[in-house]
């Protein structure tokens, strides 16, 4: 514990003289109100400190105390369906203790509820040899998630006693005899958010993170333990994105990190994830979804801390054995929170103003991302993919943030403005977009369907690449100049964009597609074009197609809204397109060699 006296005042930065003792992220209460902040830069016994609440009305020759404590998160069964702020101050109980709608300031309220009782199960019995990582219990905080009680870390020993029956999370649960004698533990753990979680090894990521959203499946997808940058100006459709994913990804927890973004975006989540049903789980997604709001008219110095929060909560679960996603909305607040700090400590600046440590910060929040086999005798294997939001000014993705992110992310879901202002959702830009995960995922994907998988995907890219090329020439001298062979390739293309890769998330059906459908949809929309250009070599024409398989290219155009139970129908429309074309056949008098 140190003491010292506030020597001056700057937006979220405090200095503070006579902090001898006090340390570098020590957590700190700040003047007479005794406000949050954490120690960033020491010099002598002068300590600037970033105060996460709003600092009007505090002035120089108030006390500053520390607590001898880093930034650290609250572990234990509650976390689950709850909303926290940047530093895991529960909102809803805030509210009630507060009677108010707005963050009162130096209000110390406790993460995690104390009074309530959760039914503990252990599941080793006395004289078990234990060592950190290995779970002694659990606790079924929702229906869907089992919360598994681990032994913290350093710590080994053998069980001298454990309980079973109803606990609050601050009870002995369990006694360890240990080297330095008998040690007593609850459910609850503490860590450092900035410190991540030790794990006993990285792996390879093997396995697609299926989102239901087709562009990104098909083409772009991302691996379980990955991370994905979703740049994109005002308006392209992050959020959304963003929400998608949250909702509709197969992984078994959701840390959704609100950083700096509008409130009602928040509000909306509140507002429909309880009403959702997880299709693999059939209960409501907030039984597997942690949130953190730090918006936009909340204090600018916790998003930075929120991003950190997030991603220990979700190192937690990912210890116990289970898949995560973190969602960060977005990473460019969380930079311009890193720039506006950076300009009051007087530090040299980068690139446009941010500081030059930028990059580095980014890599750090990444790597803690990945596919890992955790701590513990049992051999868990656990991920977290780290999806980020990033809102580039007029959506210049060269500007630092992007760049930064790009150099560490290793995929790339480029949004326009251009699709998003044609209402093609979601807007993400087949041609500038990419995923450096493609071939091991349409690999995994093609033999889970036993097909293959990387052709069909390869031979879309091309169509859409093709599509481009040929619109440069039909601009400039007309659509007529055109083969009919590339006529043809016009229309397929046609049909991959506005049949296959966009999809509306409002809609019940269309708002999530499986694998399954996926290749259903792609394999007849690549089947037509085979069909047709089939027919061309046999000597019948562009339009005669065309006419002949109006009904049929209707039927391809709705097969979005075909429900997943019913998949037989669209091979029925694969069956319908080959009839249709040996009509046209027929009609010309062209000779079939079917």
């Amino acid at each position: 514990m140190s003491k010292g006296t506030i020597v001056s005042v700057s937006g979220p930065l405090v200095t503070a003289k006579g902090m001898q003792t006090a340390n570098i992220q020590d957590i700190c209460r700040v003047g007479k109100l005794g406000l949050i902040g954490e120690i960033i830069e020491m010099r002598d016994d002068v300590a600037s400190i970033q105060v996460y609440e709003e600092t009007s009305m505090v002035g120089p020759g108030e006390e500053v105390e520390t607590t001898g404590e880093a930034l650290s998160v609250e572990l234990a069964p509650g976390m689950i369906s709850q909303m926290f702020d940047g530093i895991q101050r529960p909102l809803d109980e805030f509210m009630r203790k507060t009677d108010s709608n707005f963050l009162e300031r130096g209000m110390t309220i406790e993460p995690l509820n104390r009074s309530t009782k959760w039914e503990f199960t252990p599941s080793v019995v006395e004289g078990t040899e234990v060592a950190e990582g290995d779970i002694v219990g659990i606790v079924q905080e929702t229906n869907v998630i089992e919360h598994r009680i681990m032994v913290p870390h350093g710590v080994k020993g053998t069980i001298k006693s454990i309980a079973t029956g109803s606990f609050t999370i601050n009870e002995t649960i369990y006694v360890l005899e240990t080297e330095n004698g008998d040690k007593e533990f609850t459910m609850m753990q503490k860590w450092p958010v900035r410190r991540g979680r030790p794990i006993k090894r990285k792996l390879n990521p093997v396995e697609p993170l299926i989102t239901g959203q087709r562009v990104i499946d098909t083409l772009f997808p991302v691996a379980k333990g990955g991370a994905a940058a979703v740049p994109g100006p005002f308006g392209a459709g992050k959020t959304v994105v963003q929400h998608q994913i949250a909702k509709w990804a197969d992984v078994d927890l959701v840390v959704y990190v609100g950083c700096g973004e509008r409130g009602n975006e928040m509000t909306d989540v509140i507002n429909e994830f309880p009403e959702l049903i997880d299709p693999n789980t059939g209960e409501s997604i907030m039984a597997r979804t942690v949130l953190i709001a730090n918006t936009s008219n909340m204090p600018v110095a916790a998003r930075e801390a929120s991003i950190y929060t997030g991603i220990t909560i979700a190192e937690y679960f990912r210890d116990m054995g289970y898949s995560v996603a973190v969602m960060a909305d977005s990473t460019s607040r969380w930079a311009e929170a890193l720039r506006e700090m950076s300009g009051r400590l007087e530090e040299m600046p980068g690139d446009e103003g941010y500081p030059a440590y930028l990059g580095s910060r980014l890599a750090e929040y990444y790597e803690r991302a990945g596919m890992v086999e955790t701590l513990g005798s049992s051999g868990r294997k656990g991920s977290i993919t780290a999806i980020g939001a990033v809102s580039p000014p007029g959506g210049d993705t060269s500007e630092p943030v992007t760049q930064n992110t790009l150099r560490v992310a290793k995929v790339f879901w480029g949004l326009d403005s251009s699709l998003a202002q044609r209402r093609h959702f979601p807007s993400i830009n087949w041609l500038n977009s990419y995923s450096l995960y493609s071939n091991e995922m349409n690999e995994f994907v093609g033999k889970k369907l036993d097909v293959d998988w990387n052709t069909m995907v390869t031979r879309t890219k091309a169509l859409l690449q093709d599509e481009s090329e040929l619109q440069e020439i039909v601009r400039l001298v007309g659509v007529e100049s055109l083969s009919e062979r590339d006529r043809l390739k016009l229309v397929v293309a046609r049909m991959i964009r506005e049949d296959f890769l966009q999809q509306n998330a409002f809609d019940d059906v269309d708002t999530y597609t499986s694998r399954e459908k996926q290749y259903e949809m792609l394999h007849t929309i690549l089947t037509f074009e085979d069909q047709a250009a089939r027919a061309m070599e046999l000597g019948a024409y562009f339009d005669e197609i065309t006419k002949g398989t109006e009904a049929v290219v209707e039927r391809i155009g709705r097969m979005k809204f075909i429900p997943e139970e019913e998949l037989t129908k669209i091979k029925g429309i694969r069956d319908q397109s080959e009839k249709d074309i040996q009509t046209v056949l027929e009609k010309g008098g062209v000779e079939s060699d079917a």
